[in-house]
């Protein structure tokens, strides 16, 4: 068994802002798995807020390389239950464990939603994701978005924000609509804009303090759900926030790939909590692995593809009805592939 890597740099169609941060390019640490004969393949971006860097993933992999191979499974690679153990939660061991279960689709001759326990997946809906800027180029983007039929906007915890939703609203009258503030808010920024949320049928409230401070969140009464991204990262933090927030946002960067965020939507589950799968900006080899986390969680938002100059091939499809899906080609393929 061997494991290679390699970091890729992929161009954005446009820049995409958030609270913060503006993208110019995504990088993604691509990941290869070769055991008896076959080749399993994962992606992944790492977490940009923590430092999780593509070249510090590929350093963690190459770093543990010995003991990955020793590490023998039914696979002849290791198991995705030891791989929890040798890497940390991020980028790298997703792009692993991913590729791990891509790997022993092919060796098993099934599909991966099948290893999972799935029934066959369906075409899900996919919120669009419309990056912060004036709210007038917000909305357009808005309407370039003609399949979409759920949208999410970037918001910034600034005084523009009351305009770029009614603006989107105004030109998407007819869309799911949601929000999120990537940590930019306050109590006060925040209990500013609900009547504007609330008014504009808004569905959706994601992070919108920073991760530390999750208690602000306590009392405010939101007549809107809210989801938990940055304050999410992994299986433990799913627990902590039970009675905190709504909905849980698992990122496959975040929690350290597949298997990981099978269990935390489990768990999440358990304490009543709402699931929503997102991801970071990468290609459709990212974002099939998520869409078999999608068939379980209530919101997915797994755009990323549309937001690249150009994707891999074959990738994922984006359907007229606003959903996306898996061909059997592109992950995890089914017994024909």
């Amino acid at each position: 068994m061997t494991i290679t890597t390699r970091i890729e740099a992929w161009e954005l169609a446009a820049p995409f802002t958030i609270t913060g941060y503006t993208f110019h390019h995504s990088d993604v640490l691509f990941v290869e798995v070769l055991a008896q004969g076959k080749r399993g393949i994962g992606e992944g971006a790492g977490v940009y807020y923590l430092n999780d860097t593509v070249e510090r993933g590929k350093a963690q992999i190459e770093a543990l390389a010995a003991t990955l191979r020793q590490a023998q499974g039914d696979t002849g690679a290791p198991s995705r239950e030891e791989l929890i153990e040798l890497l940390p939660a991020g980028g790298a061991r997703n792009a692993v464990d991913c590729a791990l279960w891509d790997l022993e689709s092919k060796l098993q001759n099934r599909p991966a939603w099948q290893i999972a326990g799935l029934s066959e997946p369906r075409p899900v809906l996919t919120t669009y994701t419309v990056s912060a800027d004036e709210p007038q180029i917000m909305a357009d983007r808005a309407r370039k978005f003609d399949k979409a039929r759920a949208i999410k906007l970037k918001l910034t915890g600034s005084d523009d924000d009351a305009e770029r939703v009614r603006a989107v609203r105004a030109a998407r009258p007819d869309v799911w609509l949601g929000v999120d503030g990537n940590q930019g808010f306050d109590r006060g920024s925040l209990e500013a804009l609900l009547p504007v949320l609330v008014d504009a049928n808004v569905q959706l409230l994601e992070q919108p303090f920073p991760r530390d401070r999750d208690a602000d969140l306590n009392g405010l009464g939101s007549p809107i759900p809210v989801a938990a991204d940055e304050s999410a990262q992994d299986l433990d933090d799913v627990e902590r926030l039970a009675g905190c927030v709504d909905v849980i946002n698992i990122k496959l960067d975040k929690c350290g790939g597949l298997t990981r965020g099978f269990a935390m939507a489990a768990r999440a589950r358990e304490l009543g909590l709402e699931t929503m799968v997102g991801c970071m900006i990468g290609t459709s080899v990212s974002v099939a692995p998520g869409l078999l986390l999608g068939q379980v969680c209530k919101i997915v938002d797994l755009d990323a593809p549309i937001h690249l100059k150009h994707d891999r091939a074959p990738s994922v499809v984006y359907d007229d009805a606003g959903c996306v899906f898996t061909p059997p080609d592109v992950w995890g393929p089914s017994p024909s592939n």
